[in-house]
């Protein structure tokens, strides 16, 4: 049995939070769950989203299955996702992209890795006003950061058995910055003879991505353009319903859904969790928990091939707690 912290978030969130704790329990995960509350809900109880007992479970457990946070827009805290990787240093975001079989796109062929940066880059906050007309922001990329997440890439392909490493960047324009990471991935790309590298441009890849998905294997990218294409990408397979993502460090992980809090359709049971629970299954795969992961896998995708129990996003008719005891029905 392990310990899990678990975070419910706001909108959203705690609907589908309690989707997965309730298909865990019925697959028979071996997690035991330390609920902890943050975002927007409890500012006025504790003057912050994101309270310090939250960071101390996530250090204690090393691992944490989080939710949708709400984040403001244009003022007052900066985000708890961005606090939250800074703190831990979960230098590596893990975002894969595969279609499903079920939910029709325009490709039937993606299956992408995408590997960004997670803690610098212009996500470092580095901002001044210059007067009142003029603002600055810092795009911070240092050898370190650079070299230990195209390791990550490479790490991760060698282990999933993939064949091509792409590096990303804007380096015919941020000569100095970008640069820097395309240096730091081509010394890297030298230790993995039996991984091909290849490297492209952002503004290149992002037309290509949607036109010939197919090409793309691995990508590693800086901070703001993973954030970018990885939402592209998500938009391949059919939306941010179905987008997972992980953060991970050298001490702990968090596993939590790509898309937000969608305040808009809070407490109507009709959200759907199948992000929130494919980052969960990558959470039990990473606890070595692979059997129950592949058992909720399964379920989960034969009830959105079957197309008789879905929820409004992906085109059907059903609420949040139909499709999940469809899912259970189909473990």
């Amino acid at each position: 049995m392990q310990t899990i912290t678990l975070i419910p978030g706001d909108g959203i969130g705690p609907e589908i939070s309690s989707s997965v704790v309730k298909i865990f329990e019925k697959a028979g995960a071996q997690v035991e769950w330390d609920v902890q509350t943050a975002g927007a809900d409890i500012i006025d109880k504790e003057g912050t989203p994101l309270p310090d007992r939250v960071i101390e479970s996530i250090k204690k457990n090393k691992v944490a299955l989080k939710a949708p946070v709400t984040t403001p827009i244009g003022e007052g805290f900066r985000s708890v996702n961005v606090a939250l990787r800074k703190t831990l240093d979960l230098y590596a975001n893990l975002r894969p992209c595969k279609n499903v079989d079920g939910i029709e796109t325009r490709y039937n062929n993606v299956d992408i890795i995408i590997v960004r940066e997670n803690t610098e880059d212009l996500y470092a906050g580095i901002e001044r006003k210059v007067d009142e007309d003029t603002v600055e922001g810092v795009k911070l990329i240092t050898r370190k950061a650079s070299t230990r997440i195209v390791k990550f890439a490479f790490d991760y392909a060698v282990k999933n058995g993939r064949k091509t490493v792409t590096a990303v960047s804007k380096a015919n324009i941020c000569k100095l910055a970008d640069g820097l990471f395309l240096t730091c991935a081509r010394e890297v790309a030298k230790e993995y003879p039996q991984i091909e590298y290849k490297e492209i441009l952002v503004d290149n890849l992002c037309m290509q991505l949607v036109q010939n998905p197919e090409k793309f294997d691995v990508l590693v990218l800086p901070n703001l353009y993973g954030d970018i294409v990885s939402d592209l990408c998500a938009g391949l397979i059919g939306g941010l319903g179905i987008a997972q993502g992980a953060n991970i460090g050298l001490d702990s992980a968090v596993f939590e859904p790509v898309h937000g809090s969608a305040p808009d359709i809070k407490g109507q049971n009709k959200a759907n969790p199948t992000a929130l629970l494919l980052s969960g299954i990558e959470m039990l795969k990473y606890i070595n928990q692979k059997d129950v992961a592949q058992k909720i896998e399964t379920a989960l995708y034969k009830t959105i091939k079957e197309k008789k129990v879905l929820t409004p996003d992906l085109g059907g008719t059903s609420t949040t707690e139909d499709f999940t005891e469809e899912i259970i029905k189909n473990l």
